[in-house]
């Protein structure tokens, strides 16, 4: 799971780059994309970043904290799937936030559990569990699923259930409010990642992803020595990540030392700097 999320962010961001790099003829003007925000989005990471075609929801996931017992913390995410956006974001709780920088730093929840079903009845929403449910951490679990689905339009009342049959944790779902949720903190650099075709000598692009959306002020990667390496920098879809188009792709490989110097500021004013060295991952599509 890790891996398929560090995938679909890479993914995301060749797609956005062919987005801006694809000119649009005069007989048949683009028509703009939109991003729509569940109010616990903005309220946390601000106004949404914009995307070039198609509509995209932006939503929060509550990761359980093990740094400060009883909170959650909030991170963005991203759908241009509408229909099975409660699915998706469930399914995104259970798989964890063991990642980058973020390693140690959440409540891990047993990959054991499966998410059987999920109806939606008039505002109702039921979640049906393996019963995998009831050996993890299940009350930190439930306070983070019951934030996740109120934030969404329609959502009345949350029931959990283990193999069919109603958990006590519904009743938790009913007095759980936004004070276990922790601020975020400023932004983080959460990983450096380059992208490469499969059967490809050279990598394409190099990847430096960060926690949330946000406005790159400086970002250089640097050789052992010090060395800037030469190339055109992008940013992402969905801002989560700034991209490398390196002059000499033959310099990089994998599990070499990267030296990142980086300064950005998020969509609410938050600001971060650092210069950290990283292996750098290689990843194939």
């Amino acid at each position: 799971m890790k891996k398929c999320y560090l995938m679909l962010l890479l993914i995301l961001t060749i797609a956005g780059m062919a987005g801006c790099n694809k000119k649009e003829t005069a007989s048949q003007p683009s028509q703009p994309g939109k991003v729509i925000a569940t109010t616990a989005y903005e309220k946390y990471f601000g106004s949404a970043p914009s995307v070039d075609k198609g509509t995209a929801y932006a939503f929060v996931i509550y990761f359980p904290s093990s740094k400060t017992p009883g909170k959650v913390v909030p991170f963005p995410f991203f759908t241009f799937d509408e229909g099975s956006i409660k699915k998706v974001a469930i399914e995104r709780l259970l798989s964890g936030m063991e990642i980058g920088s973020y390693q140690g730093e959440f409540i891990p929840i047993s990959s054991e559990i499966r998410l059987i079903a999920i109806n939606d009845d008039q505002g109702t929403v039921t979640v049906n569990f393996s019963k995998e449910f009831d050996k993890s951490s299940e009350a930190t679990t439930a306070r983070a699923l019951t934030l996740i689905l109120r934030q969404f339009k329609g959502v009345k009342e949350i029931r959990l259930q283990v193999e069919g049959k109603e958990s006590p944790l519904s009743a938790l779902s009913k007095t759980v409010d936004e004070s276990v949720v922790q601020q975020p903190s400023s932004p983080r650099l959460l990983s450096v990642t380059a992208m490469m075709d499969k059967g490809a000598k050279d990598i394409e692009e190099v990847n430096a992803f960060f926690d949330r959306p946000v406005e790159v002020k400086e970002l250089k990667l640097l050789s052992r020595d010090g060395q800037q390496y030469a190339g055109d920098l992008y940013h992402s879809v969905f801002d989560m990540a700034a991209v490398l188009k390196p002059k000499d792709p033959a310099q990089f490989k994998a599990r070499m030392p990267i030296k990142v110097r980086w300064k950005v500021v998020d969509k609410l004013g938050r600001q971060a700097e650092g210069e950290n060295v990283w292996l750098l991952e290689v990843k194939g599509h």
